[in-house]
């Protein structure tokens, strides 16, 4: 990414898979599916089945395989900003010019999903809370974190001619010492508002606090900023700070370590990428990180610390009965377990996991590969794109227009390709939507006018298959709950 030479001494990018190839891939006829037929064929199992048991294909270099998954993810606008490269290092470190639209896109499904599983449907209770950006109060010994400080107040400072040299700075230090800071993580809110939503919960343990939100972190950077000078990286942060007797916190740990393993393998082409392995902090204290197996090495996009009872009793001085919830009968000051995973670093390892470099049915050259981004159903930014074929133009529209005010309206995502005015050939788009990692494409032609069949192509199989019109909501909607519930 940041160069040709530093990616070839990469391993391998991922394991690229052949897609199951059970149609016409050449813009032939497609199936049609009788009445007797399932609506989903072979097309509702696709992700699920293609994840475990598809035949390997070629196999690029690692350096060729990373820079064109990064070329791909700026020309189909995952990643925003100018189409030189980036490094790896500013995708890790979040110091690059952001995402794009579907990056973005792509980022809401992640966290949707996230909160979901963590938030939503919990049998115990988990509430929402929301810190600010920054933390007001006196700079402590030993922090690091960026201060947010006036750019007119210093300028007045270090304008002060009249100003010692030790006035100088002690000004500065007051400045900073008295300034707000960025954060760096979520658990600084969630601490603040442990005693209010204790009342909530009646001081019963345990409950949760969830947050997602971003976060601001130091990033050393020699080749583009002066020695000694730092840049802000930034990152989304998905924050569930559970509170729980001291009794219990070993065996939550343990509960959640493996929920939040099962649930980033979900959503994986290739679940073993995404391990765990246990650690330790400078103070003793014992957690887990979870990693993903990029082409370089494993990177860690989630952490899990028992901390104890010390961050609770530090906040709240004096008045140690006010943290006490019910543990049973026992009133108990609880042991804080945070759990923070990376959104944006997840986001980087789902969009490796997905890339898959497959032979290309639309050409007879063996050089040439389909290159296509295998998201799961749930977290794919688009789910279906609408084009036209061939008949009247007026009234093809109008059908495609009603089509996706249908799909929009059940919550299904479309691209509305018939709006497209410079024309391309099936095979264009196709290539195109793979990259896009759009589930399906639906051609509504002049044999929809004639009988209601519209034809229907599978991102992850190839497959053409015709179906009524009026069945493609359902058929599209049940495909991505099933998905979830896999």
């Amino acid at each position: 990414m940041h160069s040709g030479a530093a990616f070839r001494a990469c391993q391998k990018v991922c394991r690229c898979l052949l897609s199951g190839f059970g149609g016409r891939g050449d813009g032939g006829p497609a199936e049609r599916l009788t009445e007797g037929s399932s609506p989903f064929g072979g097309l509702l199992r696709s992700h699920a089945e293609l994840s475990q048991g598809s035949e390997p294909s070629e196999t690029p270099e690692s350096g060729e395989g990373s820079e064109a998954l990064v070329e791909i993810c700026q020309r189909r606008h995952f990643l925003s900003g100018t189409k030189r490269q980036i490094s790896r290092d500013c995708l890790l470190t979040g110091c690059h010019s952001g995402f794009g639209p579907l990056g973005m896109e792509l980022r809401k499904n992640l966290a949707a999903e996230w909160w979901s599983s963590v938030v939503v449907f919990r049998e115990q209770q988990v509430f929402s809370v929301e810190a600010l950006h920054h933390e007001p109060g006196p700079s402590l010994p030993g922090d690091n974190a960026f201060r947010l400080v006036s750019a007119e107040t210093l300028r007045e400072i270090l304008q002060d001619k009249e100003l010692s040299k030790e006035q100088l700075v002690a000004f500065l230090e007051n400045l900073l010492k008295t300034s707000g800071k960025l954060r760096e993580n979520l658990l600084h809110g969630a601490l603040e508002r442990y005693v209010n939503c204790l009342d909530l919960v009646n001081k019963r343990l345990p409950y949760g606090l969830a947050q997602i939100g971003v976060c601001f972190h130091p990033v050393s950077d020699t080749k583009q900023t002066p020695i000694g000078v730092q840049r802000i990286g930034e990152k989304t942060e998905a924050s569930l700070v559970w509170f729980t007797s001291a009794r219990t916190a070993s065996q939550w740990l343990d509960f959640w370590l493996r929920h939040r393993l099962l649930w980033w393998r979900k959503f994986a082409v290739s679940p073993s990428n995404f391990s765990s392995s246990d650690c330790q902090d400078e103070e003793g204290r014992k957690g887990n990180q979870l990693y993903y197996s990029f082409p370089w090495g494993k990177e860690p996009i989630e952490t899990l610390w028992n901390l104890g009872d010390r961050e609770l009793l530090h906040m709240y001085p004096g008045n140690v009965s006010q943290l006490h919830g019910r543990d049973g009968r026992k009133n108990v000051v609880p042991s804080v377990l945070s759990i923070n995973g990376d959104l944006d670093r997840g986001m980087l390892a789902y969009l490796y996991d997905s890339f898959q470099l497959t032979e290309n049915s639309f050409t007879r050259k063996k050089n040439l590969h389909r290159k296509v981004l295998k998201l799961h159903p749930c977290l794919a930014p688009i789910k279906v794109a609408l084009d036209m074929g061939r008949g009247p133009t007026v009234e093809l529209r109008q059908v495609c227009q009603g089509l996706a005010n249908e799909l929009v309206e059940s919550g299904v995502s479309v691209w509305p390709g018939y709006l497209e005015t410079v024309q391309s050939s099936l095979e264009q788009l196709y290539s195109k939507y793979d990259e896009m990692s759009i589930l399906f494409t639906v051609l509504i032609t002049e044999a929809t006018l004639e009988n209601g069949l519209i034809q229907l192509r599978s991102r992850d199989t190839t497959m053409k298959e015709m179906m009524h019109i009026s069945k493609v909501k359902d058929f599209l909607t049940k495909y991505i709950s099933s998905a979830k519930n896999v």
